[in-house]
C-alpha cells in the first residue's frame, strides 16, 4: 500500500455510498464522512479511502523491562523496544500519557518498521512492544513491524485497552505473541462512559476471546481508582470471568492509582485497599494476582499455587531472585509454573529513552 502525504491506506474498513467509508479496527466502528477523522483523530477519509495518519510517526521509542507492560509470565526478565503514536481511541479522565494520546496534532519521528527492528537489535532487545497509547490506532505500522520483527527473531506484545474488533485480532495475531490488556474500575460499563467515554464494554470480553482462540498469551490489568472503580462486587465479577473464560492461570495485576490528567483531586489507591481486592481474585479461582505501582509490595512476587513457594522475588520491574526450574516447575513440589518463554537473567530493570 502506498504511503502518501494523507498517510497510508487503512486495512480494515470497507466504502460506504457517498464516499464513507466505515472503519473496522475498534469496535466503535467509526462511519467517517469525506475529509473528516474517526474518533481515534488518526484515521482520515481521504476521496474515499480510509488513511492512517500517523504511519512511521513515532512519538516514543524507549528500551523497556517487560515487567514494565506489566507482563510476568511471558519471557520474563526480557527487554522491550517500546514504541507509539499519537492518538488514542478512548477519552480516559485519568491516563498518565494524555500528551501524547489525546493530542489533536500529528506529530512524531519518522521511523519505517525496518529501522524499528533494526534499533531493537541493536539495543539488546529481545522484543517489541507497541504500547504508551492504543496499538489498536496505529494497527497498519504495528502490523508491518511485528511480521518485521518475527522475520528477525523477535516476539511483539501489545500494551492494549482490548477495543480491537475481533477482525483486527484474527488479522494481527499471527505476528502477535502476548497482549496485556487494561481494564479500568473493575470492567464497570458506567465507569467506562462517565470516565473513558467508552459506550460499552462488550466487545473488550469478545476480544479476550479471540485473543484465547489465537494463542495470544493474555495478562489482565485493573486500574482500581478510590471511591469511583475500587468496587469489590465489580473485581469479584472480572475475576470471575477471567476463571470462567480464560481459565485461572492467566495472571491479573492490580494496578494502584495515581492521579494524573484531570483526575488530580483524587487520592492514590489505599494499599489496603489494593489488598482487598487481590484477596477477592485469588478467592475467585485465579492463582497468581499481582499488585501494581507500589515497589516492594509481597503482592509483586510470584508463588507457588500449589506449595506457597517464593518463586519470584520482585521490586518495581526489576526480578531479584529467581526460583523456578528450567521447566518451568517448582523447585519444591514440582508444580507447573504457566510461564511461556524463558527467563532472560541479567537483562531485567534495562531501561533506556530513544526519543
Amino acid at each position: 500500500m502506498l504511503i502518501t502525504e494523507s498517510g497510508k491506506e487503512a486495512m480494515l474498513y470497507h466504502p460506504l455510498d457517498g464516499k464513507k467509508v466505515k472503519c473496522d479496527l475498534c469496535n466503535r466502528r467509526c462511519t467517517i464522512a469525506e475529509g473528516k477523522t474517526g474518533f481515534c483523530r488518526v484515521r482520515k477519509n481521504v476521496n474515499g479511502k480510509l488513511r492512517s495518519l500517523v504511519y512511521g510517526k513515532v512519538i516514543a521509542a524507549n528500551a523497556d523491562p517487560i515487567e514494565k507492560k506489566p507482563l510476568s509470565h511471558f519471557n520474563p526478565g526480557s527487554v522491550m523496544f517500546s514504541i507509539a503514536t499519537i492518538g488514542c481511541n478512548f477519552r480516559c479522565n485519568f491516563c498518565q500519557n494524555w500528551n501524547i494520546s489525546q493530542s489533536d496534532e500529528i506529530q512524531g519521528e519518522d521511523l519505517p518498521p525496518e529501522d524499528v527492528v533494526k534499533l531493537a537489535k541493536r539495543s539488546g532487545c529481545q522484543g517489541i512492544s507497541y504500547t504508551y497509547t492504543e496499538p489498536t490506532i496505529f494497527f497498519e505500522y504495528a502490523y508491518d513491524c511485528s511480521k518485521l520483527a518475527h522475520d528477525n527473531g523477535l516476539f511483539n506484545t501489545f500494551v492494549t485497552n482490548g477495543y480491537m474488533t475481533v477482525e483486527a485480532v484474527k488479522t494481527i495475531s499471527p505476528y502477535l505473541d502476548a497482549a496485556t490488556v487494561d481494564f479500568k474500575g473493575g470492567g464497570d460499563p458506567v465507569f467506562y462512559k462517565k470516565f473513558s467515554s467508552v459506550p460499552n464494554v462488550g466487545p473488550i470480553y469478545d476480544s479476550l476471546k479471540e485473543m484465547k482462540a489465537n494463542d495470544i498469551h493474555i495478562e489482565i490489568t485493573n486500574l482500581v481508582i478510590p471511591r469511583m472503580g475500587d468496587s469489590l462486587d465489580r473485581i469479584r465479577e472480572l475475576a470471575g470471568w477471567i476463571k470462567e473464560n480464560l481459565g485461572g492461570d492467566v495472571p491479573l495485576h492490580l494496578l494502584r492509582f495515581h492521579p494524573d490528567y484531570t483526575l488530580k483531586d483524587l487520592p492514590a489507591t489505599p494499599q489496603s485497599t489494593l489488598e482487598k481486592t487481590r484477596e477477592i481474585a485469588k478467592s475467585e479461582g485465579l492463582r497468581y494476582v499481582y499488585t501494581g505501582n507500589m515497589p516492594g509490595h509481597e503482592g509483586e512476587n510470584t508463588y507457588c499455587p500449589a506449595c506457597g513457594e517464593l518463586l519470584v522475588s520482585r521490586y518495581g520491574f526489576f526480578i531479584e531472585s529467581w526460583n523456578i526450574k528450567d521447566d518451568m516447575k517448582c523447585p519444591k513440589c514440582g508444580e507447573n509454573i504457566p510461564i511461556k518463554g524463558k527467563y532472560w537473567k541479567g537483562k531485567s530493570g534495562r531501561s533506556a529513552l530513544f526519543f
